[in-house]
């Protein structure tokens, strides 16, 4: 068609997923692509999420790339604007500008098993691709929950991570809708200025102190004269998080000792034992993500907070109505509900092959792909943090760059395959990882700690956490595996002949391929 802009990879969003993907991308020599971004800047979720106290609960030096090691962040959890500054520095380092496209948000992306590419189509424009690098994220789009009377609510309403900067809560009395890790920073950040604040807690979370601190000059002096103290600190940082997996993956019950520093933490702030008892998880610590606060409870004793150990299930008029019965009379209503993580919205306009759309594809069972990337029916098309992917106590720039590392693999097979090419990953090694990443979930304390997280799907599969380590994901996505993928070519005389080579190699590919998961998943 035309007017239609064609590259040889789109990639989708511009968030450390999107950025990474640019960067990688020019590393390898490949400046053929253009990044589609919905909003009018880079930085994905930092970018969304300006809320009121917005902070990573990962340390700074371990969340940043490597290739891009930051010795100027102030603090050991740096908050937002530090966070997104450092993601608009790398697209400025990296030369990613050019290949920006802002206001170009995706409608509709289909595969054409002629042309062997995606057309995309965008707010901007239409686009044609040889290959897809979806890096949306699991945090980027927000959930409300559909709470009757919610229409009728005459005061203010937003999500934390679409926060109404414009509407002043001096003095108003607020409810904070949910106790996941937006909201246990914005409580904190803003029970001094309103007048009162309730919390709707369905269920409690498991908070530890947050042990933050100013990085001193000195600190990042010696960090910009000696690079090497850089990566030191982060290999330390990540080193320790290695040795604790095990721990969530393995041996649950190893926990113990986090979950009684966890109600010391709790013991330390809060005094009233009717408070106390609300605050108290009956789930074993690390079912749900451990949270990082040294504030939170604190707030929550101040006078001017009202904690409802109760889902919201009703709303008349300004007064919003728990499970429990209870009632609170409200001017604004900011939901720190969560985001769509196990139903992506990006799925449903997705189409790939026989057009079926992702979200059909994952319809049956649930979120899943191979190796956390690529999905059956949807060639030369992958995501960065797919299913199965995510981290119960570390860094997911660590996941990020692994699935970079078979970014840019796939890239070079095609490569070296030659001619208008393109790779479906078959289904029975999609399921056989599958297969294996459930078969090790069963023990892990997300699945055994007796609760009901956004980890889990609505069936109650574990679709967004990775059972191992980042040193096994590492090793999992170091290289493509050709026997895991068809390899299709366009329609014409060589399309014969790769077929029956596939047919003739099935078996002892799908054998080679058993053992290489078996290999990474034991």
């Amino acid at each position: 068609m035309a007017g239609r802009e064609h590259v040889r990879v789109a990639v989708i969003g511009s968030g450390f997923g999107g950025l990474g993907a640019a960067v990688r991308l020019r590393r390898e020599g490949i400046t053929d692509f253009v990044v589609l971004e919905r909003a009018d800047s880079v930085g994905g979720t930092w970018r969304d999420n300006s809320y009121p106290g917005c902070a990573c609960d990962v340390p700074s030096h371990l969340y940043s790339f490597s290739f891009a090691p930051n010795p100027e962040w102030p603090r050991v959890f740096s908050g937002q604007g530090h966070i997104r500054a450092y993601l608009e520095k790398v697209a400025d380092v990296f030369g990613i500008r050019p290949h920006l496209r802002f206001g170009a948000e995706v409608k509709r992306m289909e595969w054409d098993g002629r042309r062997l590419r995606w057309d995309i189509e965008t707010a901007a424009g239409e686009f044609s691709a040889d290959m897809v690098v979806s890096a949306t994220g699991p945090l980027s789009d927000p959930k409300v929950p559909d709470v009757p009377g919610l229409e009728t609510f005459p005061g203010e309403v937003f999500h934390s991570a679409r926060w109404n900067h414009d509407y002043d809560l001096r003095g108003k009395r607020v409810a904070v809708i949910g106790t996941g890790a937006s909201a246990i920073q914005i409580v904190p950040a803003i029970q001094p200025l309103v007048s009162g604040l309730t919390l709707f807690q369905r269920t409690p979370a498991w908070v530890m102190p947050r042990v933050d601190r100013a990085i001193s000059g000195v600190e990042r002096a010696v960090h910009r004269k000696l690079p090497f103290t850089t990566q030191a600190r982060r290999g330390l940082l990540w080193g320790i998080r290695e040795l604790q997996v095990q721990a969530f993956t393995k041996h649950p019950n190893q926990l113990g000792l986090v979950e009684k520093l966890a109600k010391a933490n709790i013991a330390k702030s809060i005094k009233d034992p009717a408070l106390k008892a609300k605050l108290t998880p009956d789930y074993r610590i690390g079912c749900k993500r451990i949270l990082l606060s040294s504030a939170y409870y604190p707030a929550l004793a101040r006078p001017n907070v009202d904690v409802v150990a109760s889902g919201l299930s009703e709303i008349r008029g300004s007064t919003l109505v728990a499970a429990d019965g209870s009632t609170a009379e409200v001017d604004a209503i900011v939901f720190g509900t969560g985001f769509h993580v196990t139903d992506m919205p990006i799925a449903d306009r997705v189409v790939g092959v026989n057009g079926r759309t992702l979200a059909e594809s994952w319809g049956e069972s649930g979120m899943e792909s191979l190796r956390g990337a690529a999905v059956a029916g949807f060639p030369n098309w992958m995501t960065v943090i797919g299913p199965n992917t995510g981290l119960g106590n570390s860094s997911m720039i660590l996941m990020i760059e692994s699935q970079l590392n078979y970014m840019a693999d796939y890239l070079r097979q095609l490569d070296v395959l030659g001619g208008k090419v393109a790779l479906d990953a078959r289904s029975s090694a999609v399921h056989r990882w599958n297969r294996r990443v459930q078969d090790r979930m069963e023990r892990t304390v997300w699945n055994t700690g007796g609760c009901v997280s956004w980890y889990l799907d609505e069936r109650g599969r574990n679709t967004t956490v990775w059972p191992g380590t980042t040193s096994e994901f590492r090793r999992a996505t170091r290289r493509v595996d050709l026997a895991e993928y068809d390899v299709l070519r366009a329609p014409g005389p060589q399309q014969h002949n790769s077929q029956q080579d596939n047919s003739q190699q099935d078996n002892s590919l799908e054998n080679k391929a058993s053992r290489d998961v078996d290999e990474v998943a034991a």
